[in-house]
């Protein structure tokens, strides 16, 4: 499952487009943030991400999760999103 990594100054469009294309090529998206801006830029990608996909009777469900990451030899504390699509009816 592909992984994209939010930080505070990510721009919710183009993370939403991602999340978007990755949702109707593979079915699911891991959205990580570290830090409340990060986590922020996230949630409002994941919400315009579902407009997109949504004329085309796609829609998301989106699993936030706390994960512990080493990250230059020091252990942080990132929010996960697993997003998956789904078909509507």
């Amino acid at each position: 499952m592909e992984t994209l990594k939010v930080s505070g100054k990510s721009r919710p469009n183009a993370v939403a487009g991602a999340i978007a294309a990755l949702l109707r090529s593979q079915g699911e998206v891991e959205v990580q943030a570290i830090g409340p801006a990060a986590v922020n830029q996230a949630v409002k990608a994941i919400a315009i991400a579902r407009g997109y996909v949504i004329p085309e009777n796609l829609d998301l469900h989106a699993q936030p999760a706390f994960v512990k990451l080493d990250i230059e030899d020091e252990e942080r504390t990132a929010v996960r999103f697993t997003v998956r699509g789904f078909k509507l009816s």
